[in-house]
């Protein structure tokens, strides 16, 4: 397998030739008569040639054969991909899934694409604005095959059994409890190893980038030197009908070349693929009382046009300290103008130690309240608060987008629990309008507050 490199500075410009070739980029422009090596020069862009300098995206590719190099798209079948929000019903209980199946190999194969399902979204890839998010569920891998989407960015999160992912870039081993993204019109092809599951955000809109750090200061959270991105490795490999599958528009074509797509010997620039272990992340927490909001957990995000609000954020909840004083400590009862859906890699949430399982996930939609079940509450009101460390052995992650998410025909009937609202039926009222405040608030201080 060939290495990787650390993306320096994320964002910022940088080269990788394949050894084989050493002098494969050329030197002074990026595009002379004749490239070394009778390379042909291609420019893959993710941003307009005109975004100002800090926000332009691209990279100049090095290859043996040009990607145009194929024949006509034809439709392919689809599956259980879709973009269509409209055909049915909203629904906007608490929602939640059992652990999403993989199908048995002996049964049918599936590879990664095949293996694509669409959960939830919300908007148009035609418009360039929206999100969705998938399960997958494969057990082969994709062969002669590569698939890359048109319609946006894909951030994979592997659950069950790691990805090695071929990418016009270079390879990359993705684990679970990593993630990498894939951004919009890279090729790339997967390779699995056994009954593989995870989770895949696609946002339509701009690209991932760290969010503001503002008061935490220089370091925190998802340290920019820790993400790593493919070096340069190809293959000179002809093959009779490779299998190209492009997601345009929500819906899936494909075409045939003879020879593989991954042929760059060379490139140099900003937009690239890249990996990150979620155990570097540097958590930051409350450490007198209350809770800070859960962005603080923030890895990434691809913000709107809207200042500090996001299409979608990624966020993680690690193994962390919890130490505050006199604070009921699981995450408190909550209506939100932002969608969350959570997904767990492994181990148990605290806040739902039953039910909420590795492999599956839960859907809390705008304004649809949620919080700690019942077991929780009851729990956490009673325990002893001293220094405890929780989460140990856990990786849960949420999924937010400021969008109002519909969720697909086959997500409200595949996987489901009927159940989920039952977690907070127990609840019980524990108000006693005797009470007398032993702390600084007085009645008298309730009333001149009321005025």
């Amino acid at each position: 397998m060939a290495g990787l490199q650390y993306l320096s500075g994320f964002g910022n410009e940088f080269t990788s030739e394949d050894p084989r070739c050493p002098g494969c980029l050329p030197k002074g422009q990026n595009s002379p008569q004749q490239c070394p090596y009778g390379l042909y020069a291609e420019q893959l862009s993710g941003a307009a040639f005109t975004a100002p300098r800090k926000e332009n995206q691209r990279s100049w590719l090095y290859r043996i054969r040009p990607s145009v190099l194929h024949q006509p798209f034809t439709v392919e079948e689809k599956g259980l991909l879709t973009h269509d929000w409209n055909s049915v019903q909203p629904n906007p209980n608490q929602l939640r899934w059992k652990p999403f199946n993989i199908p048995n190999v002996d049964e049918e194969k599936v590879d990664f694409v095949q293996g694509l399902a669409t959960i939830c979204g919300a908007g148009d890839p035609k418009a360039r604005h929206g999100l969705a998010i998938y399960i997958y569920t494969c057990n082969i891998p994709m062969g002669e095959k590569c698939f890359y989407s048109s319609d946006g960015d894909f951030l994979i999160v592997p659950q069950q059994r790691g990805l090695f992912i071929t990418t016009e870039f270079g390879r990359m081993q993705v684990d679970p409890n990593e993630i990498c993204v894939i951004q919009r019109g890279i090729r790339f092809n997967i390779s699995v190893d056994g009954p593989s599951r995870g989770y895949v955000l696609e946002v339509f809109d701009g690209h991932f980038e760290l969010p503001n750090l503002g008061p935490i200061g220089a370091n925190g959270l998802a340290n920019p030197k820790d993400f790593l991105t493919p070096c340069a490795w190809y293959e000179d490999r002809d093959v009779t009908g490779y299998t190209v599958i492009s997601k345009y528009h929500g819906h899936l074509f494909s075409c045939k070349q003879n020879h593989s797509p991954f042929d760059v010997v060379g490139w140099h620039g900003n937009y690239a693929p890249y990996k990150y272990d979620l155990s570097k992340f540097m958590v930051i927490n409350c450490v007198a009382f209350d809770h800070a909001d859960p962005s603080i957990f923030t890895v990434l995000t691809c913000p709107s046009l809207r200042a500090g609000t996001a299409i979608a954020d990624f966020v993680i909840f690690p193994p962390r300290w919890s130490v505050q004083e006199k604070t009921f400590r699981p995450p408190y009862y909550h209506r939100n103008c932002m969608s969350e859906f959570m997904g767990l890699i492994k181990g148990t949430y605290e806040a739902k130690e039953g039910g909420f399982q590795p492999g599956g996930g839960s859907l809390h939609s705008i304004m649809t309240p949620h919080g700690p079940d019942a077991e929780c509450f009851e729990k956490a009101s009673k325990a002893e608060l001293k220094p405890e460390k929780i989460a140990v052995g856990t990786m849960a992650f949420m999924f937010e987008s400021s969008l109002s998410m519909a969720v697909t025909e086959w997500a409200n009937t595949s996987s489901i629990d009927p159940d989920y609202y039952q977690c907070w039926q127990p609840l019980k009222k524990h108000f006693d309008p005797n009470w007398k405040p032993t702390g600084i608030l007085s009645h008298t201080i309730c009333e001149n507050m009321a005025m």
